[in-house]
């Protein structure tokens, strides 16, 4: 992990490198580095920290030459390091490359040479010595691709490279496996990078590479083999260029700005979504009568999104189950022809949820996959598909797509209450209508973010944060005390509100801040009650509902009132509130909003 980015073309390779590092920057790293031919050799240059070390480091030396690589390292094996920082090499740098993904059998590989070559704690620095072993240095082309494919056959685990070799001062080498990676077709020049963002700008032309198979690149040409090397006729697509226009307007963040486009985003969702939704995305009567089992993965942001999809897909009177891709695989599942499994991803190239994608389909699962990547490999795999069209999502905390993945589940469960006659067509005509009205009462919760602001200032030093909610509200707690811990770095749980007396009321004191989610009318009373012996316990209590009463005033220190709405979608709103809270208090702590350390955007690794 976690960004590449490979250019070969008519033009100086160093310019395009750092373009397309500067657009990966959002998925998260810690350092960076180049390898560039200058047509007699490979010259590596690598910088811990920011981009901008890396930029001062190519100026100094002023690189020459039209092919290169670069990358950016979120640290896996070995600490942060100029060593560990990619691209990794063979000796005398005739072999460099760049890699995405886990080698798992690294260890055992390195046990083929001296200990003493290895320069680095990486898993991927063995690979460079392998093809420099098994490579005969003929300058051979075919010779090459062999060497390359021979090294992969040893590789346990996931990987995309990109390669360059000393012999073919005008090629890339490009390969992938459970890892994504896309070819950028433009003109004179080619690209290959982990993602679009990074050569966007110069070319929206693309190829995907499928697992074992190996792109050959150099200024005018783009090879593409199997594991034959038989050559193979690749689709090409045309992609939107929007991820390009990016900027944050008068937003101190991406984030903050992404959660201001939050009216318009799930405005467009609902309009571009009828009540023919399930035509739309082709999940035909055949399938849906032969159903008996609903399972929905994803993770972190995904997963909490997976979860309130569990509960409001419960009514159905289906088996229905959200699982934690990471755990999906090694858990003792029913999955068959009569299993629905439903993906859900930002990226769309999650690597567990992947796995668990690729899992359930070999067991004859069918696969409705929800993304904000309609070309990602989650989608490309699935076999129905839901594009929540967020648009990009810049901030690693992702606001705007759990929104609309929130809203595709509203969407798919309204349609699927009626197919199955868990309501009537009035009462689902009432439930769309009351969707409709979501993107205003969003608007109505961010026009008063001053007051969520003060309610941020307020607890800023509170040591120990609890979220408490139940059914629908635990959900929203879970997510918004994610949003806490990746962005503001603070220790942020959520429980069931039920919950807290069995353990971790424990915990509560003076420096504790507790927040009350309580949008449900039929627990409210409930929830209520588990705040107040919070209270009791001189913790610090901020409510967020849409019941204003003595009860309510009486339990809580701060309250927000969410603008009236269906029970159903209510969550929703009160997870904008935190959203803002969240992004708030980061602000007053200085933090990185949009690039928290240890994250990344697009977790390509198990």
């Amino acid at each position: 992990m976690c960004g590449i980015i490979g250019f070969v073309g008519n033009e100086s390779a160093c310019s395009f490198l750092l373009s397309g590092l500067e657009k990966l920057e959002y998925r998260g790293y810690d350092s960076a580095g180049v390898a560039i031919h200058d047509g007699k050799k490979i010259n590596i240059l690598k910088a811990k920290g920011k981009l901008a070390e890396l930029g001062k480091k190519i100026e100094a030396k002023n690189l020459i030459g039209n092919v290169g690589i670069g990358h950016m390292r979120w640290a896996t094996h070995g600490k942060v390091s100029e060593e560990n920082s990619h691209p990794q090499s063979s000796l005398n740098n005739k072999i460099a490359l760049v890699h995405n993904g886990i080698i798992e059998n690294y260890l055992e590989l390195k046990n083929e040479f001296d200990k003493n070559i290895f320069v680095s704690d990486t898993d991927t620095e063995v690979i460079a010595h392998l093809i420099y072993k098994y490579y005969d240095w003929t300058g051979i082309l075919d010779n090459f691709i062999d060497a390359v494919y021979f090294v992969l056959k040893k590789l346990k685990g996931s990987y995309a490279l990109a390669i360059m070799c000393e012999d073919f001062k005008d090629k890339i080498f490009a390969v992938k496996k459970d890892s994504p990676l896309v070819i950028g077709i433009g003109e004179n020049k080619n690209f290959v990078a982990s993602d679009i963002s990074a050569f966007i700008k110069y070319t929206n032309e693309v190829c995907y590479l499928n697992d074992n198979e190996l792109a050959v690149l150099d200024e005018k040409n783009i090879n593409i083999f199997d594991e034959n090397k038989n050559v193979l006729e690749k689709k090409v697509f045309s992609v939107d260029k929007e991820v390009n226009n990016l900027g944050k307007g008068n937003y101190d963040s991406f984030m903050l700005k992404e959660i201001f486009e939050q009216p318009k985003v799930i405005k467009n969702f609902l309009i571009d979504n009828s009540e023919n939704f399930l035509d739309e995305i082709n999940l035909d009567e055949k399938i849906l009568d032969e159903v008996e089992r609903i399972y929905l993965i994803g993770c972190g942001t995904a997963y909490y999104a997976c979860l309130m999809g569990e509960k409001i897909l419960s009514k159905l009177n289906l088996f229905v189950s959200a699982q934690p891709a990471s755990e999906f695989r090694y858990s003792d599942l029913v999955l068959n022809k009569k299993s629905l499994v439903i993906v859900v991803s930002q990226s769309g190239e999650t690597a567990d949820s992947l796995a668990a994608l690729r899992i359930a389909k070999k067991n004859g699962a069918k696969i409705l996959s929800i993304v904000n990547v309609r070309e990602s490999s989650i989608a490309r795999e699935s076999d129905f598909v839901i594009n929540i069209n967020a648009g990009p999502e810049i901030s690693v905390a992702s606001t705007k797509a759990f929104s609309l993945m929130l809203s595709a589940f509203y969407i798919l469960s309204c349609c699927l209450y009626k197919y199955f006659k868990i309501i009537s067509h009035n009462e689902f005509l009432d439930l769309k209508n009351d969707l409709k009205e979501i993107p205003e009462l969003v608007e109505k919760v961010l026009k008063q973010h001053e007051k969520i602001k003060s309610v941020a200032e307020k607890y800023l030093l509170s040591k120990n944060i609890f979220y408490l909610g139940r059914n629908l509200d635990y959900v929203i707690a879970l997510e918004g005390a994610l949003k806490l811990k990746e962005i503001a770095y603070l220790n942020a749980q959520a429980y069931p509100s039920g919950e807290l007396k069995h353990g971790p009321i424990a915990l509560i004191d003076e420096s504790s801040l507790i927040v009350g989610i309580v949008t449900q009318k039929n627990i409210f009373d409930k929830t209520l009650g588990n705040l107040e012996e919070c209270k009791a316990r001189d913790g610090k209590i901020f409510v967020i509902t849409q019941y204003e009463n003595e009860n309510s005033k009486d339990a809580a220190d701060d309250i927000f009132i969410l603008p009236e709405c269906n029970q159903i979608f209510i969550p929703l709103l009160a997870n904008i509130c935190l959203q803002l809270f969240a992004y708030y208090i980061a602000k007053n702590l200085g933090r990185d909003i949009d690039k928290p350390k240890n994250l990344a955007k697009s977790v390509t690794v198990e």
